[in-house]
């Protein structure tokens, strides 16, 4: 791509660039001014980068609006379907599925937040509002939860502001870290209306024991899913099996979204132990 020198040097370019992208997220369509809004680029930086992305099919224009182009779409898709966890992933999430009725995800962790690879619903899923490739903060979902068991919530947090989803989701690291401490012990993680009003969750962590690379979750309307032993024990099954999937392969798997945390052994549930852990 070749944007013109007045951008300043290579970095600043992409920098521009990456912002512009940015700016589409949660939005289906966007006018210049308001991309030179969401960005707090100059108004001429923004038209020349947008016309270039639209030459490159990034960005399509529709009259006075632009949207993500099928040059991004293409990409996106390849790396979903080229991820080796995700090809070990889809015919268990799809038996999960089929056996269950409910909503299955599965998703790694970037930064504080989950990003979705895999969304498998058939009718039900239009009800929850996730999407492949999207994000929500980690610790107010089941999957979140599962992966960052592996973690102190207190470092987590960072003392920035918390998000919340719902009047439901967890806001102080003590209240994390004690949410966490009932996945380590129970070995899935629960979410009763954090994320989405109406709907609960059940999530079992993916990879070795105290080194979750991922997460696969079950989702349905909160009147009607089980959230015990019930699902939790098919959804450990599944993760077990799609990591073993993983490592039938020469290469193991480290998604690239995937933050590098210091992690920690987990203590290991007690044989016959199906006690129903108390839900946020």
């Amino acid at each position: 791509m070749t944007i013109p020198a007045d951008t300043a040097t290579p970095s600043a370019v992409i920098d521009r660039i990456s912002l512009v992208l940015d700016a589409f997220e949660g939005h289906g369509r966007l006018t210049h001014a308001q991309v030179v809004r969401r960005t707090g680029l100059p108004r001429s930086s923004v038209h020349r980068i947008l016309e270039q992305l639209v030459r490159l099919r990034w960005l399509r224009r529709n009259g006075r609006d632009y949207e993500l182009g099928l040059r991004l779409m293409e990409l996106g898709s390849l790396a979903v379907h080229q991820d080796r966890l995700h090809r070990a992933a889809v015919p268990f999430l799809h038996e999960l599925h089929r056996s269950t009725g409910y909503v299955v995800h599965l998703a790694v962790l970037d930064g504080t937040d989950v990003v979705y690879l895999d969304k498998v619903g058939g009718r039900l899923g239009n009800a929850v509002p996730t999407r492949v490739g999207g994000r929500q903060p980690a610790h107010c979902t089941a999957v979140g939860k599962a992966i960052l068991a592996d973690t102190e919530a207190a470092d987590f947090f960072g003392g920035g502001a918390v998000r919340t989803k719902t009047r439901y989701s967890i806001t102080t690291a003590a209240q994390l870290r004690a949410e966490l401490a009932k996945v380590r012990a129970y070995g899935a993680a629960f979410e009763r209306e954090e994320s989405v009003p109406g709907f609960g969750c059940v999530a079992a962590p993916i990879g070795e024991i105290g080194r979750a690379v991922a997460a696969v979750s079950i989702c349905g309307p909160i009147r009607r899913i089980s959230l015990d032993h019930r699902l939790a024990a098919p959804l450990r099954m599944t993760a077990l099996g799609i990591w073993r999937n993983v490592e039938d392969g020469e290469v193991r798997v480290h998604p690239t979204l995937q933050q590098p945390r210091p992690s920690r052994p987990a203590p290991k549930l007690r044989p016959g132990v199906h006690a129903e852990p108390a839900l946020t």
